[in-house]
């Protein structure tokens, strides 16, 4: 587990504390997150922390190759994920003020910082909403069955564009010689 000491970091010297490191992912974050994530390898991890009362601050540039599922068949698909996250760290409870101008202060305990936990729960964030198989980007390729089908945005609007409002045939029913 990859872990940090908020005091270490306050106390420093040096302005930045940096680590840059390999990431193993920890058996039980991928059962957890099974739905979203099937693998993760090559994780490789920079981290740059200085402290600014009251806070420790992260900086994280991460770059993971990972396996997800695909969204419309679930079959696996690999990506290459490279994102950046900044996190704030506090070794107490935040103020309102503090909370209502900060977006993320993160509580510690033990003075650790749990970095690991923070690089995989942003490993989720930033997979992409819509994950295709090549197969399915190219050949747009949707699931169906008996009775229904997925349709593309682009199909359903000309779809209805070809659609005849019911309601309009028999407005034209009413005034025959305008029709004309």
């Amino acid at each position: 587990m990859l872990t940090i000491s908020f005091s270490q970091i306050k106390k420093s010297r040096e302005p930045l504390t940096e680590i840059e490191t390999e990431l193993e992912i920890r058996p039980e974050f991928l059962k957890r997150a099974k739905e979203l994530l099937l693998d993760a390898k090559n994780i490789q991890v920079k981290c740059q922390f200085f402290y600014q009362e009251p806070f420790v601050t992260g900086n994280f540039q991460v770059s993971a190759d990972v396996v997800a599922p695909s969204s419309r068949s679930l079959s696996p698909v690999e990506l290459q994920l490279d994102f950046s996250f900044v996190e704030n760290y506090l070794d107490r409870n935040p103020t309102a003020e503090e909370l209502e101008e900060n977006d993320t202060i993160m509580p510690i305990e033990n003075d650790m910082i749990d970095l690991q936990t923070a690089i995989e729960d942003n490993l989720l964030l930033n997979l992409p909403t819509t994950i295709l198989t090549d197969e399915e980007a190219k050949d747009d390729i949707y699931p169906h069955g008996q009775d229904w089908e997925v349709i593309s945005e682009a199909d359903y609007s000309e779809r209805q564009s070809h659609k005849v409002n019911p309601e309009f045939e028999k407005l034209k029913k009413l005034f025959p010689q305008e029709n004309e």
